[in-house]
Order: C-alpha cells, then structure tokens, then sequence
C-alpha cells in the first residue's frame, strides 16, 4: 500500500522531515556516530534549530538565527569530516525526501542540500588542507 507523499509546504512538513532525516542520522553507521559521540547532541536542543534552519530556507521563514557552518568547523577539529561523511548526509537526506515529499518543493529542498553538502565538504577540506600544509 503506497502512502500519499507530502508536498513540503508547511513547517510541520518541514518537522516530519527534519525527524525522520535524524532518525535515519542517528542509526547510521558512519554519520551517526559523529552526532553522538564526536559532537554529543542533545536532540532536545538540535532539532528544533535544524527546524527553522530548513524552514529559513526552504520556506522563507525568518525563525533561523544563526551561524550553521561553525559548529562543523568545531566538529572538524576532533574528527575530521569527509567528502564520505558529506555524501552520506546527502544520501540519507535525499532518501528522507524521497519516501516523504514530492513536488517543488522537494526538488528545492534536494537542490539546497546538495550545495550545502558540496559547500561545506569544500571548505573543510580546504582548511584540512591548509593546515597539513602549515605543518
């Protein structure tokens, strides 16, 4: 029996996304144990940031606040993040979507996340880099 996908239009789409997306994190071999041992989230705190960081982008919500890229740079100084990291986020973002939504909104969302995961795999990789470099 197929379920009907949502359309990614709402906040509380954007909730049902961001926690199965975390599910999904959080069981993962390779990514989840950054999440829980490497950056000790506590959830309780992280999704609800992780909600209004998508609903900003995905919905033009003003709710996000911040500066995502730097808890990254903080994660990346214990444990080096990889372009291997990044591609599972991406797959298990992308997977998320897939099972879930439809629609423009989906694509916008799948679209978003893949520069952030090319962005930022980037950029630590050239601060990895320049600091082996510096060595």
């Amino acid at each position: 029996m197929e379920t009907t996908k949502r359309t990614l239009e709402t906040p509380e789409d954007i909730r049902l996304l961001v926690d199965r997306f975390y599910e999904k994190v959080q069981q993962d071999d390779l990514i989840g144990p950054i999440f829980t041992n490497v950056a000790h989230v506590d959830w309780s705190h992280h999704l609800p940031k992780m909600y209004a960081f998508w609903e900003n982008l995905l919905l033009g919500n003003d709710v996000y606040h911040g500066h995502p890229f730097r808890p990254h740079l903080i994660i990346n100084q214990k444990h080096t993040l990889t372009l291997d990291h990044f591609e599972r986020w991406l797959q298990l973002f992308t997977q998320t979507l897939s099972e879930n939504f439809e629609g423009t909104g989906a694509e916008n969302a799948r679209q978003r996340a893949t520069q952030i995961a090319l962005v930022w795999n980037t950029k630590l990789e050239y601060l990895n880099n320049d600091a082996y470099m510096e060595r």
